[in-house]
């Protein structure tokens, strides 16, 4: 019989997944007339008919049996319609395998875990019974062998079973090759699964809700059916028995797992109690990693795990956790107290400070640190100047002194850059001091600058930083490195901006402590009573000299330039300034003092022996000594970036001045020493004429070679001295003295240049009155010689009266012992010479004895210096002419002969000296011929004329000096 119905046809199913026994609702077309015509029903290719219930002919209900396929139709078939289509599909997702003590809604195959647990021969530990993957997807296994794995992973493992379980080598050894994707999904797989261990007992119930209504229904259908037959409270109702059976069943399954719930409740409490050590493992270790922390310094550790314990235990109300972190919070105690005591802990690094303010904001500290640390390091930076005063004083070196004291001026010692810049700046100036010394010479820096130099290094090394804290104190940058704003640092900087006041005080009691500590051991005079006990104590009462004073200015610069360059306050370092500009005026004027000292000693070098200009190397000493010392004084008069010009004081001036003058007096002075110097070791000789050309060479040979002057030539030496420094010396000094800066220059050189004129003068007017007077005063005596009578003489007549044994030994005698410059003529001849020519001279004898005296005193002075001649010959002419004319006037009356031969002698001497007649001179000779009575004819005249050209004529050799020629000669 053919079928009047069409197949069935299944067109939804809800769910349309599930695990195996869940119950599906199967929606269609054709699905049968009625329960009996349904004959069959599979999904997933599971025949799943017995579970089936037919509702209507478009709705079947039933539940999802195990199935090899994972995806699948539903197939209905019917009687009348015979077997369906679908056009929709199911999936049967894996059943997780239950555990022995799971919770379960439906019935679970126990076979495979009774053989498991009967066959002894396995061994199998309950936990296999976990599942092999947990991530829920393939493994696949790698290729890296177990060895490779155990020493990268060493101490390790890769079972996740495992108290060492690494995650790392679990994916390494069995996902090596699994995709991003894959475990993502993977990590979503363990995130429900951890969902549904929290769900507990409701996610048992949700599961099996359906279950559970369908026992209740078939429980309460049963319950309305015993109603209705009146069986319910019969003894021996099936009700009853039924009851019986099940309490049995209970009390069966209670005894069976009663040892194994219980064990199951231990292990439950045990697993919760280590899940509560394993959660909150941080807070139970975290006393001992404090302590473990604090050991190794790693304290930012320790204040990142004491916030996070914080936040997260610090207001717990649960008495264990109350009791860790109280334990927690009396290590942080300790800590906060360890900080405090390494914050105030002195020396320490800037960096360091920091550190400690930084950890100690962190832990909420009590007070301000970053306040009580500038307070201590104020504290210390004292202390270390104080007790460098004090070492010194007790004279502690050695250890106690931050470098060594000694100053190597040839070496390359460099103990720090600031001790590098003095020390090399004082090099050089020491150096231009010392112009002759050994390459190897050393000596050691006077106390007071090696202790300059160690009090400016502690402040120069301790200082800067004490500066910069307090900078990051005021900016908040020394609580927060990232700049971040929080009520606590903006409390802080609050604070900070309230003691600026106080700080200011700090830097002004260093600065004033240094500078006190500088003037006590430099400028003591400069302190009061009281600050001289605090500050003074020092014992040498010697002077430093220039240099050494030029050395500390130079290190309290390179000091002022370092605190400048830190941005400090001019007015906080105004008394270092001041200090600066004290030391500058100390120095100028000690070293102006000390240069008086050296000028003076300049005289013990005089060698007396003279150059081409006639003055010796003294004059060209003292100038060199004193520009010297100019060149010396440039760093300390030259004003730097804010400095005062110590020139501007009208009291410097004027001190500065008084010294100047003083400088050039003592050299004035020590020339008037020279000049009258007796010299006892020196045996010395008189000559008393001259017979050779003062123009040779061997005449200064022989006077430089072992040359000893007389009293005499000392005067001449030094009146050359003395006029070159009138002419150039002290000229040339004013321009240095104004190069530098130095005020009234041209009165300075005025009042020395006045002063060594008077010098001049005086010596000159000694020299003169030495030399002038014998030969004036042998005029009178000769002119009247032999009863000599101007009234009763002879006519001259070119015969005249040869010179004199005695008065030619005399005149040679003083010749050869003044000069000494016989020079190789035989003397024999020479006095031959002499006497011939002066026995048939109309002049007499006592005229050329006294133009020989006066040649002597022209080679005298001629050796020494030629520009002296005129000077020193025109005044002795002068003298002489003045007393040649006292003469001629005193003569009551004149005979022919007489006047004739006055008139010849007076002529004779004006014509010899006539290269040295001065207006003085011309006018006593004008008065020496008025008293004479004019010749009478000119015969005598003519005879007069004769007189003189044979008396020239028979002088020639001696009036040859006189000559303008012979003045113009050149020494050498």
């Amino acid at each position: 019989m053919s079928r009047a119905r069409q197949p069935p046809l299944v067109t939804g199913i809800s769910p349309n997944e599930g695990f195996p026994w869940t119950k599906v609702t199967i929606r269609g077309e054709n699905l049968g007339i009625g329960p009996m015509d349904l004959i069959g029903l599979t999904i997933c290719g599971h025949n799943c008919l017995l579970t089936a219930e037919w509702m209507s002919a478009s709705k079947i209900v039933c539940r999802v049996g195990p199935a090899k396929n994972d995806k699948g139709d539903i197939i209905v078939t019917t009687k009348s319609g015979g077997k369906g289509t679908s056009t929709v599909s199911f999936r049967l997702m894996k059943q997780e395998k239950i555990g022995i003590l799971d919770q379960s809604a439906v019935w679970v195959e126990e076979m495979n875990y009774y053989d498991m647990r009967t066959d002894r021969n396995k061994g199998i530990s309950p936990l296999s019974l976990r599942p092999a993957n947990p991530l829920g997807i393939e493994i696949d296994k790698g290729k890296i062998p177990q060895k490779d794995l155990e020493g990268l992973f060493q101490g390790m493992s890769g079972d996740f079973t495992s108290e060492n379980f690494s995650a790392t080598w679990y994916l390494i050894e069995n996902h090596s090759a699994t995709s991003f994707d894959q475990l993502k999904v993977a990590a979503n797989y363990l995130r429900k699964q951890a969902n549904k261990k929290n769900e507990g007992s409701l996610a048992y119930v949700k599961g099996g809700l359906s279950t559970f209504f369908e026992a209740q229904d078939a429980l309460s259908a049963i319950h309305q059916k015993l109603e209705v037959d009146g069986t319910e409270k019969v003894e021996g109702s099936m009700t009853q028995k039924l009851e019986n059976v099940l309490n049995r069943a209970s009390n069966t399954a209670d005894t069976l797992f009663q040892e194994v719930l219980g064990r199951k409740d231990k292990a439950d409490s045990t697993r919760n109690a280590l899940n509560v050590l394993q959660r909150f493992k941080f807070l139970f270790n975290l006393p001992l990693n404090i302590e473990r922390n604090i050991q190794k310094g790693d304290y930012d550790v320790v204040i990142n795990d004491y916030e996070k314990a914080k936040s997260l235990f610090g207001k717990t109300e649960v008495r264990v956790f109350q009791k860790v972190y109280a334990e927690v919070e009396t290590r942080i105690d300790a800590l906060r107290i360890l900080l405090m005591d390494k914050l105030l802990e002195m020396p320490s690094t800037l960096h360091d400070q920091k550190r400690y303010i930084r950890y100690l904001s962190d832990l909420h500290a009590p007070g301000d640190p970053a306040w009580m640390c500038i307070m201590a390091q104020h504290k210390w930076i004292l202390q270390l100047m104080q007790n460098c005063r004090e070492n010194y004083i007790k004279g502690q070196k050695g250890a106690t002194l931050l470098h060594s004291p000694m100053l190597d001026l040839d070496s390359d010692v460099r103990p720090s850059p600031i001790s590098r810049l003095t020390q090399t700046a004082s090099v050089k100036r020491v150096s231009s001091f010392q112009s002759s010394r050994d390459d190897s010479w050393r000596f050691k820096a006077p106390q007071p600058v090696t202790f300059v130099d160690n009090l400016t290094e502690i402040v120069i090394s301790q200082l800067p930083n004490f500066w910069k804290l307090w900078i990051s104190y005021v900016n908040g940058s020394l609580f927060s490195e990232t700049g971040e704003k929080s009520g606590q640092v903006e409390k802080f900087k609050k604070n900070a901006r309230s003691r600026q006041n106080d700080f200011k005080k700090m830097i002004q009691e260093v600065i004033n402590s240094l500078v006190k500590l500088i003037q006590g051991a430099l400028l003591p005079s400069s302190l009061a009573e009281i600050e001289l006990r605090q500050y003074g104590g020092w014992e040498s009462k010697k002077e430093l000299s220039g240099q050494w004073l030029t050395h500390i200015i130079h290190t309290m610069r390179l000091n002022y330039e370092s605190l400048t360059a830190l941005e400090i306050p001019n007015d906080l370092l105004q008394a270092i300034q001041e200090l600066i500009l004290d030391l500058r005026v100390h120095c100028l004027m000690i070293t102006l003092q000390q240069t008086a000292d050296d000028v003076k000693r300049l005289a013990e070098k005089e060698d007396w022996v003279v150059d081409n200009e006639g003055t010796t190397s003294l004059p060209a000493q003292f100038e060199h000594h004193v520009v010297q010392t100019l060149q010396a004084l440039k760093e300390t008069i030259d004003c730097k970036a804010g400095e005062t010009n110590m020139f501007q004081h009208e009291k410097n001036q004027q001190h500065v001045y008084e010294l100047s003058i003083n400088i050039m007096k003592v050299f004035i002075d020590s020339l008037e020493y020279l000049s009258t110097k007796a010299d006892g070791d020196v045996e010395i000789t008189h000559l008393s004429s001259l017979s050779v050309d003062i123009s040779t060479s061997d005449l200064l040979g022989s006077l430089h070679e072992n040359f000893s002057p007389t009293p005499e030539q000392r005067l001449l030496i030094v009146l050359s001295n003395c006029e070159y420094l009138a002419h150039h010396s002290f000229n040339n000094l004013a321009e240095h003295f104004e190069k530098h800066a130095f005020q009234g220059t041209e009165k300075i050189a005025q009042v020395s240049i006045d002063a060594v004129k008077h010098l001049d003068q005086t010596l000159f007017e000694t020299y003169i009155e030495l030399k002038a007077d014998p030969i004036v005063g042998s005029l009178e005596p000769g002119i009247y010689a032999g009863y000599f009578d101007w009234k009763d003489c002879l006519p001259p007549t070119g015969f005249g009266f040869p010179i004199s044994p005695q008065i030619y030994k005399c005149s040679y005698s003083r010749w050869n012992q003044q000069k000494k410059i016989v020079n190789g003529k035989n003397t024999s001849n020479y006095k031959r010479d002499l006497s011939r020519q002066h026995s048939y001279a109309g002049v007499r004898t006592y005229l050329k004895e006294a133009l020989v005296n006066i040649i002597a005193v022209h080679a005298e002075v001629f050796t020494i210096s030629k520009e002296l001649v005129p000077r020193v010959l025109s005044r002795i002419v002068e003298s002489v002419a003045e007393e040649m004319s006292r003469l001629m006037q005193c003569v009551s009356s004149f005979s022919k002969n007489g006047a004739l031969q006055a008139k010849l002698e007076i002529c004779a001497l004006r014509d010899a000296v006539a290269s040295f007649l001065t207006p003085d001179s011309n006018y006593s000779f004008k008065q020496a011929l008025e008293p004479l009575p004019q010749l009478p004819n000119g015969a005598d005249k003519k005879l007069l004329e004769e007189l003189l050209n044979k008396f020239k004529s028979s002088m020639h050799l001696q009036l040859t000096c006189f000559q303008p020629s012979s003045r113009g000669m050149v020494k050498t």
